[in-house]
């Protein structure tokens, strides 16, 4: 019995990039990362868990009394069936307190920490046992109650955006289930850091909300100053779900802390990946065969860049981005490309329908010659596309 962890979709990446193992915090699912996620899958092989008992993991992976040594054999138990000898790690909370373990106990395995508003000791012990001991008598229905008080700022909690999140987290929360979620408390009541802080070496990023009242801000402070070399970044009008409340400058945090690992070989991973997928194989095999002393050097730059750059980025969708692209290379009279496109904007979703009213607006933007030449292209392309199903089927 392991946890749950998402390796494949759009919020994962590519296979072969760098690992980045998110943690979630005690009550939420790996939902709570599901916004950074998708942009941080644009360099990185993303990997989320879900704690014991929530979400999709199974209850029974701990019992009373567990550790948040515990948790973090169970996340070494998912490193390892991935074949991710080193990997970086970003966690929030009880996720945080994990990846900090992990930095502390087994240095040789992460290669960059981010700890979001997480902490070194998470308060008194007592009080962790006595909310322990509600949820084994009462389960969690007292706790989800009260829940976007704890994880939001007022002013967020009462936006009608932030109403279908928290109404998704609260559920995760009510969800969970009880003995688990005790049992995890029961490794908040036991965590204590403080004093071993200056063992981690990895380069280490601090994270707080500044309206964060679970561990607020003196808590990433003191984390920031017991571990060398770390930086710190408080975050405005965010409390404790801070990647939930304020996405974006969470995601900016993270990108800019990870970015020194990424170099030209991960772009390229990520482009091959990227490109395979919207071009088809067979495609780029052609490509990649046909290579030359001579055009291997444009080969690498398109790889790279038209597709680990641009293609890659989170702000619109690859149906948008054949959109795009079509029209762009019927303005431009680029026949050859087009077809090409054309094909690739089939892999990426769009109907013949769809493609038409594409052609259509060039018509009218990029003049009817142009547009007459596109339809002729696209209708053989389509067709071509058509007949080949055609023979599949018999």
């Amino acid at each position: 019995m392991t946890l749950h962890f998402t390796t494949e979709g759009p919020a994962e990446g590519p296979r072969d990039a760098p690992a980045l193992i998110l943690g979630p915090s005690l009550g939420t699912s790996l939902a709570v990362w599901d916004e950074p996620a998708a942009a941080l899958a644009r360099h990185h092989r993303v990997v989320r868990w879900d704690l014991p008992g929530h979400g999709r993991s199974p209850a029974g992976l701990l019992s009373e009394g567990a550790t948040v040594a515990d948790l973090a054999d169970l996340v070494l138990a998912v490193a390892d069936r991935l074949e991710l000898t080193r990997f970086a790690y970003a966690g929030i909370s009880l996720g945080g307190a994990v990846g900090a373990h992990l930095a502390v106990h087994h240095p040789e395995r992460i290669s960059s920490l981010a700890l979001v508003c997480s902490s070194a000791r998470f308060g008194e012990p007592e009080a962790w046992r006595e909310r322990a001991a509600l949820v084994r008598r009462a389960g969690t229905e007292p706790l989800a109650e009260t829940a976007p008080a704890r994880w939001f700022t007022p002013g967020f909690a009462r936006t009608p955006a932030a109403a279908a999140l928290a109404d998704a987290l609260v559920a995760d929360q009510r969800a969970a289930d009880p003995a688990c979620y005790a049992a995890c408390c029961d490794a908040l009541a036991a965590f204590d850091l403080g004093a071993e802080l200056h063992r981690i070496t990895a380069p280490t990023l601090v994270i707080a909300g500044r309206d964060d009242t679970a561990t607020p801000p003196p808590h990433a402070r003191r984390l920031a100053d017991g571990i060398p070399g770390s930086g710190l970044v408080e975050l405005p009008g965010a409390a404790h779900l801070a990647p939930v409340e304020r996405p974006q400058a969470v995601l900016d945090a993270l990108r800019s802390h990870l970015a020194p690992g990424l170099d030209d070989d991960h772009r390229r991973a990520a482009g091959m990946t990227v490109r395979r997928a919207v071009l088809g194989d067979a495609h780029v095999d052609r490509a990649v065969a046909g290579t030359t002393e001579f055009t291997a050097p444009f080969q690498d730059f398109i790889t790279r860049y038209a597709w680990g750059e641009i293609w890659t980025r989170p702000g619109l969708d690859r149906r948008t981005r054949s959109c795009v692209t079509l029209t762009a290379l019927v303005a431009g009279g680029h026949q050859e490309e087009l077809a090409m496109h054309v094909k690739a904007a089939v892999r990426n979703g769009l109907s013949p329908e769809e493609i038409g009213e594409v052609l259509l607006q060039t018509a009218v933007y990029c003049g009817v010659p142009a547009a007459n030449a596109a339809f002729a292209i696209a209708n053989r392309v389509l067709r071509q596309d058509s007949s080949n199903e055609q023979e599949d089927d018999h």
